[in-house]
C-alpha cells in the first residue's frame, strides 16, 4: 500500500508572459528526488479573460533536456518551435514537446480562445529526460481529445483519461521516453478509489478541484498536491467531495539534476554548452 508522504502546496504565484497566471506547485529546486521523473508543475487558473485581439502569452524562449507537458483543462493554447512541431489545442487536449537536445518555442492564447474570452486553466509539466536520451531529436505530439482514451472507474467512482502510460488494457496515447502515467480523473463524492501502480515508483496526486481524504487524517484541495511514498503498488483515497484530478506516476531517474533557466542537464558542463549552443543559434529558428 502507498502512504501519504506529504502535501505540498503552491510555492506562490507570478505570471509566465503576459498569458499565463500560474501558481508554482513544485520543482526540482524543492522536491527533485520525490518527484523525479517530473520536474516542474505550473497551474494556470481557474482564470477568465475577456476576448481580446492581443497575442497573449509567451514569446520565443530556448528548452533542452527535458519534455513540457501542457495539459489545457478551459480555454486554448497555441504552440510553434524550431523542430517544426506546432497547433493550437482546445479544452481537453495536451501538447507534449520534446525539447531534448534543444529547442525553441512559444506559446499563446490559441486565436480561437482569443477572439471569444472566457475560463481558462491548464497544467504545464516538466518531465526529465534520461541522461542517455537528453540529446535527442526534438520532437513534438499534438494529442486531440478523441485520441485519449476514458475507463470508467470501479465501483462508480468515476472516470480516468488516460493520456500516458496504462489502465488495465488500455493504453494513452503519448510516447514517453520512460515508463510513467499521466491520467485525468474525475471522481464523485463518497467513494472509496483503488489505483493498482508499480511498487517503487512515484506518485502523485494534483487535485484541481473537490477534496480526497487519505487514512481519514490528511485531506487535499485545490491546488494542493498529495505526495505518496513510493514503497507498496496499490494506491487507495477516499474522495470527500466531487473532484478533479491529475495522477503523477514513474519511474524515479536517480540521475544528478542540474538546471539553469530553461536547461536542465546532468552536469555543470552540460549547462555551459546548452547555453553556447543556443548563443551559437544551434537550436535552429521557428519558421513563419
Amino acid at each position: 500500500m502507498k502512504k501519504l508522504a506529504f502535501i505540498k502546496r503552491s510555492n506562490g504565484s507570478h505570471w509566465v508572459g503576459d498569458g499565463f497566471p500560474v501558481q508554482s506547485i513544485f520543482s526540482y529546486s524543492d522536491i527533485a528526488e520525490e518527484m523525479s521523473p517530473f520536474l516542474l508543475m505550473d497551474y494556470a487558473g481557474p482564470t477568465n479573460f475577456p476576448p481580446t485581439t492581443r497575442k497573449l502569452g509567451v514569446g520565443q524562449h530556448p528548452h533542452r533536456g527535458f519534455e513540457t507537458v501542457t495539459i489545457v483543462y478551459e480555454g486554448g493554447v497555441a504552440h510553434r518551435d524550431s523542430s517544426g512541431g506546432g497547433g493550437s489545442i482546445r479544452a481537453g487536449e495536451v501538447q507534449w514537446m520534446t525539447a531534448a537536445s534543444g529547442v525553441i518555442h512559444e506559446e499563446y492564447h490559441s486565436p480561437e480562445f482569443a477572439a471569444q474570452g472566457g475560463a481558462f486553466e491548464m497544467v504545464q509539466l516538466w518531465v526529465n529526460l534520461p541522461a542517455k536520451d537528453k540529446m535527442a531529436p526534438p520532437a513534438y505530439q499534438g494529442i486531440t481529445a478523441e485520441q485519449i482514451p476514458v475507463v470508467i472507474v470501479p465501483g462508480g467512482a468515476g472516470t480516468a483519461r488516460i493520456i500516458a502510460g496504462r489502465y488495465g488494457d488500455v493504453v494513452g496515447p503519448a510516447h514517453t521516453f520512460t515508463p510513467m502515467n499521466v491520467w485525468d480523473l474525475r471522481l464523485k463524492a463518497g467513494h472509496q478509489v483503488s489505483l493498482d501502480l508499480s511498487a517503487g515508483t512515484t506518485t502523485a496526486l494534483f487535485v484541481l478541484r473537490g477534496a480526497i481524504e487519505f487514512d481519514r487524517l490528511h485531506t487535499g484541495r485545490a491546488a494542493e498536491l498529495a505526495v505518496m511514498e513510493r514503497a507498496g503498488g496499490h494506491l487507495e483515497f477516499a474522495v470527500s467531495e466531487d473532484a478533479k484530478l491529475l495522477l503523477l506516476n514513474g519511474e524515479p531517474l536517480h540521475e544528478p539534476i542540474v538546471g539553469y533557466g530553461p536547461f536542465v542537464m546532468n552536469t555543470r558542463e552540460e549547462i555551459a554548452q546548452a547555453i553556447d549552443d543556443f548563443n551559437r543559434g544551434r537550436f535552429g529558428v521557428i519558421r513563419q
